[in-house]
C-alpha cells in the first residue's frame, strides 16, 4: 500500500445541522472511541479527527474493495476486501501493520465477514460451512460456534458483526442480532429486524433501519429515534454515535453533529 501523507489536509465546513461537515463522496466511514473518522472512498482510506480536520490519507491499490472498516482499537483499523479475502490491520500512520492476510492462501477461501477481537484476535464468519470462527494473530483458531444452522434452527445471513466488552453481535436483518460470548456460544437474539448497519456502545445499540436512524436499549428493551441536533436528513446513507457526538453519511459529506440524550 502506498501511504500519501498529508497533515491537517482540510477542515471541516459548517453543516446543516449546526455541527460541521467532513466534505467528500465517501463510500463508507466509521469511528472510534476516540471520535476519529475513517472514512473511504474508492480505494483511498481517509481519517479525520472530530473537528473535521483531516490527519493522513493512504492509497490502497491492489488490495481489492474494502467492504468493512473496523475501528475497535483506536488509530488501529482493519481493513477487509472479501471478494479478495485479503485481511490487514493498520497503524497510526495507516500503514499496514506486519503483511496482508490473504484468507484463501491460508484455508479459508470463504470468509465473507471478518471484524477485530481482543488481544489483537479476529472473528471470522465463513459463507461455506455457516460458522464464526474466533483466530488469533497467526490465523490460528481459538473458537468455534460450530454450524450456525444446526444451533439456531434457520440459515442465518449475517451482513455484519462487530465484538464489544466481550461479546460478539452478528446482524442477520432478516432474524435480529445474534449474541456470542468470546468462546463462541451462542447467548440469545435481539429482536432488531431490517438493520442495515449497526453499533454496539455500552449498553445501546444504534442502527440504521429504513424508519431512520434508531437505539435500542439493552435493558429497558425500548426502541426510539437518536436525539441530534437539526432535523435527520432524508438523505442519510448511514450514521454513528460516538460519546456526544452524531455521525451523519450523506452524498455531500459527513456531518457531525451533536447528540442529544433523553430525559
Amino acid at each position: 500500500m502506498a501511504l500519501l501523507l498529508q497533515v491537517a489536509l482540510a477542515s471541516g465546513q459548517s453543516g446543516s445541522g449546526g455541527g460541521i461537515l467532513i466534505e467528500g463522496r465517501f463510500d463508507r466511514f466509521t469511528t472510534d472511541e476516540l471520535g476519529n473518522v475513517y472514512a473511504l472512498r474508492g480505494d483511498e482510506l481517509e481519517l479525520f479527527d472530530k473537528r473535521g480536520q483531516s490527519w493522513l490519507r493512504n492509497s490502497v491499490k491492489t488490495f481489492g474493495r474494502i467492504a468493512f472498516i473496523d475501528a475497535f482499537y483506536s488509530l488501529k483499523p482493519m481493513v477487509f476486501s472479501p471478494e479478495q479475502g485479503q485481511l490487514a490491520v493498520l497503524d497510526n500512520t495507516l500503514s499496514v501493520q506486519g503483511s496482508i492476510m490473504n484468507l484463501p492462501r491460508m484455508g479459508y477461501p470463504q470468509v465473507v465477514l471478518a471484524c477485530m477481537s481482543v488481544q489483537n484476535s479476529f472473528w471470522f464468519f465463513d459463507e461455506r460451512e455457516l460458522v464464526l470462527m474466533r483466530m488469533d494473530a497467526q490465523v490460528r483458531q481459538l473458537a468455534n460456534t460450530g454450524r450456525l444452522d444446526q444451533l439456531l434452527g434457520f440459515t442465518p445471513k449475517p451482513t455484519s458483526m462487530q465484538e464489544h466488552d466481550s461479546r460478539l453481535y452478528v446482524n442477520d436483518p432478516g432474524q435480529g442480532i445474534h449474541v456470542f460470548d468470546l468462546f463462541g456460544t451462542y447467548m440469545r437474539t435481539i429482536p432488531i429486524l431490517g438493520a442495515s448497519s449497526f453499533e454496539v456502545r455500552g449498553e445501546r445499540i444504534f442502527h440504521m433501519v429504513p424508519g431512520g436512524f434508531m437505539v435500542y436499549d439493552m435493558r429497558s428493551f425500548e426502541i426510539v429515534p437518536v436525539g441530534m441536533s437539526g432535523e435527520v436528513p432524508h438523505d442519510l446513507r448511514d450514521a454513528r454515535v460516538e460519546r456526544d457526538l452524531v455521525y451523519l453519511l450523506r452524498p455531500q459529506g459527513i456531518e457531525v453533529r451533536s447528540l442529544q440524550r433523553r430525559p
